[in-house]
């Protein structure tokens, strides 16, 4: 398969299922809202080295906010077990102490809910009352009062769905991610947990050599190590690879996403090839077809 003469790899991604929980943050801007969102989703890429998976997943806007005020929607993705601790942490020590922010429950029709009890930082002087026809705890602080629900819904999800854009030059391959990125920022129920939403240095599970390793360089998808590699997955001409890996609220959302990043890398000139990374389902049960997203 070709769009806009960018050859589509007939293979698919290989995803994992994973728990989420989606917050909304509100503050006084939209930018204190971004920077409280910024904060609660760092050092969260990948689960293979990080605590939890999470990113921004969109604006909302104070029309559609419990307290009528701008907001920015995060999702944190982890395993069951984790997903409690992730949220609690996160809220606490990146919400709670960013200037004039507020919290609420993401995801309101959800069967499971985890507590979050911030209200005990309150010393006693806490109180609850409603937002938005929400019961919320109101703790006293500095710069005024935080504002927050203390149940949120947490989704079986699907994490790991991704596709490679290769370039015939470096800054070809990265416009190509950066288009698919912005693509995807439209899509609703998803995040590219990445920096940037982009991934430079893709991985496989385990290591050839390092035993220790849970997961090493994907040498199949490295521009120089074409010739040094039988089984290679680099075409000729391509230099440079990024990998957009995408987490979400159901399979629909990740394979709706990976739809719309690879059409818009596929626009990019420079942009050679496009495929997607699977493990032989070593890595998870979801197989999201390459050509069947399109």
């Amino acid at each position: 398969m070709e769009i806009n003469g960018v050859t589509i790899d007939d293979t698919y991604a290989e995803a994992f299922p994973t728990w989420v929980c989606r917050i909304i943050i509100t503050a006084v801007t939209k930018e204190w809202a971004k920077k409280a969102a910024t904060e609660a989703t760092g050092f969260a890429t990948s689960a293979i080295g990080c605590p939890c998976e999470a990113g921004i997943e969109g604006y909302i806007p104070a029309s559609e906010t419990p307290d009528g005020r701008p907001g920015v929607a995060i999702l944190i993705c982890a395993s069951k077990k984790k997903l409690k601790e992730q949220v609690v942490e996160r809220l606490a020590e990146c919400v709670l102490t960013a200037p004039t922010t507020a919290v609420f429950n993401g995801i309101t029709n959800a069967e499971e809910k985890i507590p979050v009890k911030l209200h005990f930082f309150g010393d006693g002087y806490e109180y609850q009352k409603e937002v938005g026809g929400r019961k919320c705890w109101v703790i006293p602080i500095m710069n005024g009062e935080y504002v927050g629900e203390e149940e949120f819904g947490i989704v079986k999800g699907v994490a790991g769905g991704n596709f490679f854009i290769m370039g015939e030059n470096q800054m070809a391959a990265l416009m190509g991610a950066e288009a698919a990125v912005e693509a995807i920022d439209a899509v609703p129920g998803v995040i590219t947990s990445f920096p940037g939403g982009i991934v430079a240095s893709g991985s496989k599970v385990g290591s050839l050599k390092y035993k220790f390793m849970p997961a090493s360089t994907n040498e199949k998808y490295c521009p120089t190590l074409r010739e040094k590699v039988p089984d290679t997955k680099i075409p000729a001409g391509v230099k440079a690879v990024y990998e957009i890996v995408i987490d979400g609220v159901d399979e629909k959302s990740v394979a709706a996403a990976m739809g719309a990043g690879v059409k818009a890398a596929a626009k990019i000139p420079g942009v050679t090839f496009i495929s997607a990374g699977n493990f032989g389902g070593t890595l998870g049960p979801y197989k999201i077809d390459l050509h069947k997203v399109l």
